[in-house]
């Protein structure tokens, strides 16, 4: 088994490299001759989308594999430079082809259904002009297009602006760390300080860092409203009902699921509380602040798993999901999808990331421990998936959409979880099992859930004609702390400016997207371990990409998440984990 990649099975070599550039810029100037020409006959329509095809899927690899180099060694100049190669010919795609879109839509849908009755290799293509025309209505004049083209590149700059005050020019205080040596707390180093075991370093992390969006709140708010205002202007001209309903409009999704996961949440909130009086129990504490919420409730001393055994409990965990399912990891796994362990210049974290002619390669910096086992079982949910979808649909309807591209990952961990508590017998690694998975749960459903609701409270008073202040943004901010909090938690004053480290805010109505694919994981799992027979439709969801809206593709496992009583079965998971934690 390899432990790192052999991107030469991409491009062999800068010769290749280089060619395929050439190929691309040919593909090009033969694509924009069909300009004033793509929808004048089934043939030159099916000729068009054969072309397109053939340079994306070219596109990709020269992407991919400039950019898994570059993320191998993020020191070597020579890997930098093929990704600035790389971009600058997608410039030269995305400018080229831009008469694309709107040529296809002075074309009426009817005149394509007909070519595609007429010529039956168009069929291919039947879904992927399906969702492109349902545009159609979304669309304007080519004058009009071309003015909101110019409008939309001065756009972004509120979300550009924020994103240097909350990254680049972000100055945090010194704290103490559990040693009494001091250290500079930054936005990475803030998740290790806000888990400490010390009450004191925990709430130095937290004053610390909502200190600086104290200072800075009047300037966020201004840019967070001028964002806000983008949306709107954008909706408004593109004929859309509200900025929500733009957002929901590309994977079919009707608003009223947005506010069913919100009202669900709501009605949940008690066992959110139950888990937090646990974790106050668990932690010993009088009082639990905010800052004591991501606190680890069980303290235990972890055997050094070697990656080896990590693959074999890996495997064991994944038996739920069928021999099929484990032959093809293990050979994905053999052939060298995954560069295992850090080194110098290696990119931190992990990520499963390729295209349609590639492998799913994902990274993964393997620390011998327990968490990098959770991690790597979770990369290689999103491998499985890219492995299927790509095997069994054609390029233009392989690729799956991010309402479900957090499932199959998701759903490996909740299997991993069981398989601990199946076989573990130390009492307190059983504990820190259900918690980690338990605050998986609140982090994931119950807070992003909340941050839907801040999005949707703001826009629709800022609708109403309610002035976005700060003070206007801190409070609507604190009053949703207070009821996904409750009783058990001091609501801390400083958490009103919280909402303004949340970059996600710059793309709204999105984190949404993060509780309901993990309410669907916890479904899955659920009927993964208790219904007969349901591995086999779980393949056909993961085989099935991008073939069909989400929602439908979901309805094909039987799972209907648009129905209330769906969402409840989640909550029910939850519930029976929070009885197994107080039994333990």
């Amino acid at each position: 088994m390899e432990n790192s990649w052999n991107l030469s099975k991409i491009i062999k070599n800068n010769k290749e490299f280089d060619s395929l550039i050439s190929e691309c810029e040919c593909l090009l100037n033969k694509l924009i001759k069909y300009k004033g020409k793509i929808t004048k006959s089934s043939k030159s329509l099916l000729e068009f989308l054969k072309l397109n095809d053939e340079l994306n899927r070219k596109y990709e690899k020269l992407y991919v594999y400039s950019y898994l180099n570059y993320y191998s060694d993020l020191t070597n100049s020579k890997f930098k430079d093929l990704t600035l190669k790389v971009n600058n010919l997608g410039e030269k795609i995305s400018v080229g082809l831009s008469f694309v879109q709107p040529e296809l839509m002075e074309c009426e849908y009817d005149t394509i259904k007909s070519y595609i009755s007429e010529n039956e290799a168009l069929e291919e293509y039947s879904f992927a002009l399906e969702k492109t025309y349902r545009y159609k209505s979304h669309t304007l004049g080519k004058s009009e297009e071309n003015i909101i083209s110019m409008a939309t590149n001065a756009m972004g700059l509120c979300d550009e602006a924020y994103s240097a005050l909350n990254d680049a020019d972000i100055k945090l205080d010194s704290i103490k760390n559990e040693k009494g040596k001091k250290v500079i707390l930054n936005q990475s180093n803030y998740s290790v300080y806000i888990k400490s075991k010390s009450s004191k370093v925990r709430k130095s992390a937290f004053m610390s860092m909502y200190k600086y969006y104290e200072n800075h709140i009047n300037t966020i708010s201004n840019l967070y409203l001028g964002d806000i205002k983008e949306h709107y202007f954008v909706s408004n001209v593109r004929k859309f009902k509200s900025p929500l309903e733009k957002s929901l409009f590309s994977d079919n999704i009707n608003v009223s699921l947005y506010n069913l996961l919100i009202d669900v949440v709501n009605e949940n909130l008690l066992l959110l509380y139950r888990y937090l009086g646990i974790k106050k129990k668990a932690l010993k504490l009088k009082e639990m602040h905010l800052y004591d919420v991501y606190a680890e409730c069980v303290d235990v001393k972890e055997e050094s798993i070697s990656f080896e055994k990590c693959l074999e409990t890996i495997y064991n965990a994944l038996k739920p999901l069928g021999e099929e399912y484990l032959n093809d990891l293990k050979k994905g796994i053999k052939s060298g999808w995954i560069d295992v362990y850090p080194r110098k210049g290696k990119r931190s974290g992990a990520y499963s990331w390729g295209s349609y002619d590639t492998m799913p390669y994902l990274s993964i910096n393997y620390e011998n421990n327990y968490q990098s086992v959770d991690t790597l079982i979770h990369e290689l949910g999103h491998s499985m998936h890219s492995f299927y979808s790509n095997k069994c649909n054609s390029y233009s309807d392989a690729s799956y959409p991010i309402f479900l591209a957090e499932i199959a990952s998701t759903v490996n961990e909740m299997l991993l979880t069981k398989y601990m508590l199946d076989t573990t017998k130390d009492k307190k690694l059983r504990r820190k099992y259900i918690f980690e998975l338990l605050e998986s749960i609140r982090t994931t459903i119950f807070r992003q859930t909340m941050f839907a609701e801040f999005e949707k409270n703001i826009y629709e008073k800022y609708s109403n004609g309610v002035s976005i202040t700060a003070l206007e943004l801190n409070n609507s901010y604190l009053e949703l702390n207070k009821k996904y909090f409750g009783d058990e938690v001091v609501i801390d004053e400083e958490i009103k400016y919280e909402w303004a480290r949340i970059p996600h805010f710059y793309t709204p109505f999105y984190v949404y997207k993060y509780a309901t694919g993990l309410i669907v994981s916890l479904i899955i799992s659920d009927k993964l371990l208790n219904e007969k027979g349901f591995k086999d439709k779980y393949i056909e969801f993961l085989s099935s990409g991008g073939n069909d809206y989400p929602l439908n593709i979901l309805k094909k496992l039987g799972i209907d998440i648009t129905k209330k009583s769906t969402m409840e079965n989640a909550f029910k998971v939850f519930r029976e984990y929070l009885d197994m934690l107080e039994k333990e």
